[in-house]
């Protein structure tokens, strides 16, 4: 006999000896204690922000939640914009002057819309340092990008918002990026299609832009900060970089003892957002860690996002803002 026919058995047993003896009614079952709700996913402990020269680790790490709490953002979708509106809300709360580049993109899925952020702030000089992220995630099912499109945008809105309520010698323009990643319907990371045509949509209309109004000639230097947040980052120096550009925000990073996540191994990074600028003359630098395992797969969650890599990321180029105003005097 089978557990369900057993218990069927028994069930019915006692309904029936219940029913001949009216005078003594059947015994009530037990109380049942109200099942206890899921355990919530503890939040990481982020490091204090008086030990990453007051960038605030955890600012960014509720940033990266935020954008990835939205699902899939290709571009064109609902939850990109969504995103936008995050942060455009985010860099006006912290007092930033705020554009927006609508343009289209020209894809094999047809022309998309899609939307360049930029937060500026102003600085006793019309020098510019361009520290910049993506926004939108691969178009592949049920990836959510959390540390490829959510974290490096969380390090860049956490860094607008320290920058814009300060006074810099030099301006800062923070830039969030859409249409980075390869334009297509792709399947998984092995199908996905990478060109210079199909890819780095954002980046390459705001350079454009930046060359047509001649902007482009103030800006000193350019800091792309993409997969930087994955846990046991480890950051190598892109070959397709500004040298001493590299040089300068590695050492840094030398300087504040975070010599085992900007190492001094060399990585090719054959195509991302900083090229749309160095290709028009400006010095560039990326920060991405292409050894990410989940790079490009639905695995790529908040649950592999540190904050500890966030605040070391954000602690260098909080420091790199006045080392740029001295080397540029």
């Amino acid at each position: 006999m089978n557990r369900q026919i057993a218990a069927f058995v028994f069930a019915s047993a006692c309904f029936l000896a219940s029913c001949g003896n009216p005078s003594k009614p059947a015994a009530s079952a037990p109380a049942q204690a109200p099942a206890a709700p899921p355990a919530a996913t503890p939040t990481p402990v982020s490091p204090p922000a008086s030990s990453t020269g007051g960038f605030d680790a955890a600012r960014a790490y509720e940033h990266t939640r935020q954008l990835v709490a939205l699902g899939p953002r290709p571009p064109g979708s609902d939850a990109i914009h969504h995103a936008q509106t995050y942060i455009i809300e985010q860099l006006k709360s912290s007092g930033c002057q705020v554009s927006e580049q609508d343009f289209h993109g020209h894809t094999s899925q047809g022309d998309i819309a899609m939307k360049n952020i930029v937060a500026t702030a102003p600085g006793k000089k019309s020098d510019i340092i361009l520290y910049g992220a993506h926004y939108d995630t691969v178009r592949i099912p049920d990836f959510v990008g959390a540390n490829d499109g959510a974290a490096g945008a969380g390090v860049v809105l956490e860094l607008a918002r320290r920058f814009c309520a300060q006074k810099n010698d030099l301006t800062v323009v923070m830039a969030f990026f859409d249409g980075e990643e390869a334009q297509g319907q792709w399947t998984d990371r092995q199908s996905i299609k990478w060109s210079d045509a199909n890819s780095t949509m954002g980046s390459r209309e705001m350079a454009a832009r930046m060359a047509i109004s001649g902007a482009i000639k103030q800006v000193k230097a350019m800091i792309l900060v993409d997969m930087v947040a994955g846990r046991n980052s480890t950051l190598k120096r892109d070959s397709g970089s500004t040298a001493w550009l590299s040089d300068f925000i590695w050492g840094i990073a030398d300087r504040l003892g975070y010599q085992s996540v900007f190492v001094k191994q060399m990585q090719e990074v054959g195509g991302d957002d900083h090229f749309s600028f160095i290709k028009r003359g400006v010095p560039a630098t990326d920060l991405v860690d292409m050894s990410y395992p989940y790079w490009h797969t639905p695995e790529d969650t908040l649950d592999k996002i540190d904050p500890q890599d966030l605040g070391r990321t954000g602690h260098v180029l909080v420091e790199s803002l006045p080392d740029f105003a001295k080397k540029f005097r």
